[in-house]
């Protein structure tokens, strides 16, 4: 689903976000997967992503990569992985939320959006994955912190979930 590139980005996530569960006393294996499953639809073509995540707000009607989490989710659940498990809604909501924040009480989905901006590939964030290997809580602050203030700071609009997970870390 995903191209060489991506495939090796995506293992140094999953990797990361296990090294981080595991510092933090989180389940290893829950955030591995969840990881290796977050971009499974990051290669979507634009259509496909707006026909399975159709767009909550205009940020996701112009810019459709944004939905990749959602469409990732639902291509997910198109699967077999339903949710019936707080072991199936953790990766669900990991994958789901990890372009835009996690949402309040998934440790696993933390683990895996700061191993997503953080993954050493990247070149940027060292700090924050640092951070996440002994204060996962602070690491998640810095990030979304991090992430608005770039945005704002650049006339960007913000996506209504990360600016509501920015507000509910405050």
């Amino acid at each position: 689903m995903v191209k060489p590139r991506r495939f090796e980005h995506v293992m140094r996530v999953a990797h990361l976000a296990r090294d981080i569960a595991l510092a933090n006393g989180i389940d290893p294996q829950l955030a591995y997967w969840s990881g290796v499953l977050h971009d499974v639809a990051r290669d979507l073509p634009d259509s496909e992503l707006l026909r399975l995540a159709p767009p909550e707000c205009d940020i996701d009607a112009a810019h459709p990569l944004a939905l990749h989490g959602r469409a990732g989710r639902t291509l997910l659940e198109h699967w077999g992985l339903q949710g019936r498990t707080e072991r199936e809604r953790t990766v669900l909501e990991a994958v789901e939320d990890h372009t835009t924040g996690p949402r309040s009480g998934n440790p696993v989905s933390a683990c895996v959006y700061i191993a997503d901006v953080s993954e050493p590939g990247r070149g940027v964030n060292a700090d924050i994955r640092e951070l996440a290997l002994h204060d996962l809580p602070a690491a998640l602050r810095q990030a979304i912190v991090s992430k608005v203030t770039y945005l704002q700071g650049r006339g960007i609009e913000v996506h209504p979930r990360t600016l509501r997970t920015f507000h509910d870390l405050r």
